[in-house]
């Protein structure tokens, strides 16, 4: 059978592989802890749901603009005024999939086959191989010191005559930070003084703890909206724990959103009017879900690192906001994939390999769970790793004993 070599070249999506590995074992009645998903135990807010409702019961579920129904657009307009400080005009705005299409079809729009573009390490899983799928080049760019914070001189000798973007998620997925008000000042004015585009992954933009805000990238441009190097890409999927929906969207300079309409238009056609309706209520609606969220979140993130504090040698950076933390594991191991099939074989715990993230030896974990998964799950990993602990444990209701250290 003939395939496309682009195609075989692209990675298996790791969380998504390990949720249907925890989804197989459930249904045989393991008692597994997903410690992998970016998925919080909500429910979509009230609102959201009235709006998805009122648009079924019409029974006039049909075609919408390709860039978004109009009064959805209006709603995110609102959105970016009043959390960016940022007027945009509706040919600024362009509807998707999820973020995940926003972020693709940008790509799409943007790249060049061989074109370059700058990943800041760790990163999300999908960053490599979307800009691989369009025939650019990842350019990934990692700490030196060991941090999660990326330094302004690494990237500068890392961008090239073929540089054409740089992707940068604040608060960050997997690793929590959220970079410094200075870092992104800088790289935007590095940026727009390049000519190089800065694509502002601002998906968990509002899950920020301990008081703090992100600072928006828009502050620091000193262009207009149509001449800004700054492309920002949002949606409700992890402000409001709304997975399923599917609704993200792109702020952009309007030639680039005009030819992300084309590029949409000969595929997805447009996204759902019933999930555009839910996106829309969600966004008008009481915002009271975000911090109920938010607050759920910081403190699962405490109870998170608690836990892990309880180990010898496990290394941990403090996340400021997102669903996870990535802590480094290489004093019991220096092969996260490795660990990682091992604890869900051994222990029944789901963690994410940091090799995925470009960041080897660690493990992502999401607190975005419940406390009893996090206290157990993390009771579990150390019991599977750490010779101090004590040999035997219950998981569900079998008792199991450590024979491997």
């Amino acid at each position: 059978m003939s395939l496309s070599q682009l195609a075989r070249s692209i990675a298996e999506s790791p969380t998504l592989r390990l949720n249907e590995e925890a989804r197989i074992l459930k249904e045989r009645g393991e008692a597994v802890i997903h410690l992998g998903a970016g998925e919080p135990k909500n429910r979509a807010p009230i609102s959201a749901i009235l709006s998805s409702a009122a648009k079924l019961n019409t029974g006039d579920v049909k075609y919408t603009p390709t860039e978004g129904i109009p009064s959805l657009r209006k709603a995110i307009i609102r959105y970016t005024e009043e959390n960016y400080n940022r007027v945009v005009a509706p040919e600024n705005v362009i509807v998707t999939a999820g973020a995940k299409q926003a972020l693709y079809n940008l790509l799409y729009t943007i790249l060049n086959p061989q074109d370059e573009v700058i990943v800041l390490a760790p990163y999300w899983v999908s960053y490599p191989e979307m800009i691989k799928m369009v025939f650019g080049v990842p350019v990934i760019v990692t700490p030196e010191d060991g941090s999660f914070y990326p330094r302004m001189q690494d990237i500068e000798h890392s961008v090239s005559s073929y540089t054409k973007a740089i992707i940068v998620n604040s608060p960050n997925n997997p690793s929590g930070v959220m970079y410094p008000a200075s870092f992104i000042q800088e790289i935007v004015e590095y940026c727009e003084r390049k000519g190089i585009y800065l694509i502002m992954d601002d998906i968990y933009h509002k899950l920020v703890f301990d008081g703090k805000t992100q600072i928006s990238a828009y502050a620091y441009s000193k262009k207009d909206k149509e001449s800004t190097r700054v492309i920002v890409i949002n949606g409700i999927s992890k402000l409001y724990g709304m997975t399923g929906f599917r609704v993200g969207w792109v702020i952009a300079p309007k030639p680039i959103v005009d030819v992300m309409i084309n590029v949409q238009a000969q595929t997805t056609s447009c996204t759902s009017i019933v999930l555009q309706a839910a996106a829309e209520g969600a966004l008008t609606g009481l915002q009271s879900p975000v911090d109920a969220l938010r607050l759920t979140l910081e403190n699962n993130r405490n109870v998170m690192i608690q836990e892990l504090q309880s180990f010898n040698g496990v290394k941990i950076t403090k996340p400021d906001g997102t669903y996870y933390c990535l802590p480094d594991f290489r004093a019991y191991s220096n092969d996260s994939v490795g660990l990682s099939k091992m604890l869900l074989k051994r222990a029944l715990v789901v963690a994410v390999p940091g090799k995925e993230f470009g960041m080897e030896g660690h493990l992502r974990l999401s607190y975005a769970t419940t406390v009893k998964d996090i206290t157990e799950g993390v009771a579990r990993i150390k019991w599977a790793i750490d010779p101090a602990s004590p040999k035997d444990i219950y998981i569900g209701e079998r008792k199991l004993v450590r024979d491997w250290l």
